[in-house]
């Protein structure tokens, strides 16, 4: 009974990997790129990120106003880094703009370095990376491939596809890797380099995949959440993270709709003063661990100061605590602590984690970078292993027909 079921899973393991190799190839590869996006950048742009300590850096408050004078902007945002001698980053949003750009400002100085309004080479290099691992690049082809959806959507269904096979294709290996003897299963946990390059080959293939199936089985798992909209909301309601769509809601009356954009103009400008310093204070108070912090002001009067707290270290874990303060006088509203979350939510919202490998920091993305590489390189000698046993049928049933030629003859 065995058998049957062994050889069924096989020819699914086999044929799922030929259908999305090629794409699983580009996916992967790009993938291992872009497991280290953050430090490549910061390595190649190192300029943006880092600064020659000089003295005492300069508070908050102060690189706030400088940069406000200087770009007749509004700060709407900042991040900053536990690690000194790094840059402070400013979101600053100016007249005429819908998004904030980022601003890279050396603390000691108080000058502005760069924007990420102007891309660098290393920057653009990321963003086919990341076009290609989403996309496949098609979102880079101008003319509409397909007419009942756009380029995008086209690359972001392929890759879906592609992932699932994939899944499938991890699925079934964990079951045909399992040897039939018991006293062989030795044999799938080493590669044997004094056999010839066919063996070598196919170990490699079973080895490499049995030690990253745990890293190949999660980035897999959760690839199609952003690819289908019903796996992300699958995702959600099984791990309990999911939130229905807000209804929209019929739009106001035109005046009523210009008297209430004018008093969105007005209330651009909150009635007080908010101080940076005092809500890194409230914040480092609040959360009491070393990490980088991002503040987010309102724009808005009535609007509130959301902070998010970040760990850093090798073994740091994701997930970000989060604060929301009261404008007038920085006492605490609310506080979400992502260690306060049931074990299923930390999973639910640590997707996107889960998927680069920032799970626990360094360590995890390290492991995620060797499996993304071993992935890349699994259709390849996956492929091997098929062609090397076609080749050796074809000589078997040639023999097979000679020998009926020859028992005829006789």
């Amino acid at each position: 009974m065995w058998k049957p079921v062994r050889k069924f899973l096989n020819d699914i393991h086999l044929y799922a990997g030929l259908t999305c190799g090629l794409i699983v190839i580009a996916v992967c590869l790009s993938g291992t790129i872009y497991v280290y996006n953050t430090e490549i950048r910061e390595f190649f742009d190192s300029e943006r990120y880092f600064v020659e300590e000089k003295g005492t850096p300069k508070s908050l408050d102060e690189l706030k106003s400088t940069l406000e004078q200087q770009l007749a902007g509004q700060v709407v945002g900042v991040n900053v880094f536990q690690q000194e001698g790094r840059t402070v980053q400013f979101l600053v949003k100016e007249e005429g703009q819908e998004r904030p750009a980022t601003y890279f400002v050396d603390p000691y100085t108080g000058s502005v370095l760069a924007n990420n309004v102007e891309k660098t080479g290393t920057e653009e290099f990321m963003g086919y990376m990341f076009s290609l691992h989403r996309w496949l690049l098609l979102d880079k082809i101008e003319e509409p491939i397909m007419e009942s959806m756009t380029n995008q959507e086209l690359g972001r269904f392929i890759n879906g596809v592609a992932t699932l096979l994939f899944l499938l294709g991890v699925i079934t290996g964990m079951v045909i890797w399992v040897p039939q003897k018991v006293k062989n299963w030795k044999q799938g946990l080493k590669v044997k380099w004094s056999g010839n390059w066919k063996r070598i080959n196919h170990d490699l293939h079973n080895t490499l995949a049995f030690y990253s199936l745990g890293a190949l089985f999660i980035m897999a798992v959760t690839g199609p959440f952003w690819s289908y909209q019903w796996y992300k909301t699958g995702w959600q309601k099984t791990w309990d993270t999911y939130q229905p769509p807000k209804e929209e809601k019929k739009g106001p009356a035109p005046e009523q709709a210009k008297n209430e954009e004018t008093a969105d103009e007005e209330e651009i400008q909150p009635a007080y003063m908010l101080s940076l310093d005092e809500i890194m204070l409230a914040a480092n108070t609040n959360l009491d661990y070393a990490g980088n912090v991002r503040i987010t002001l309102p724009q808005k009067s009535g609007g509130e100061v959301s902070i998010s707290k970040s760990r850093t270290g090798f073994f740091a874990r994701a997930g970000a605590d989060q604060l929301k303060l009261n404008p007038e006088n920085l006492e605490v509203k609310e506080t979400n602590l992502f260690g306060d979350l049931p074990v299923r939510q930390q999973i639910g919202r640590s997707v996107k984690a889960l998927h680069t490998g920032e799970i626990f920091g360094q360590f995890t993305k390290f492991l995620w970078f060797l499996g993304c590489l071993i992935a890349t390189s699994l259709p390849i000698t996956g492929t091997l292993i098929w062609l090397n046993k076609k080749k050796k049928k074809k000589p078997s049933k040639a023999r097979k027909a000679a020998s009926v030629v020859e028992a005829e003859m006789a």
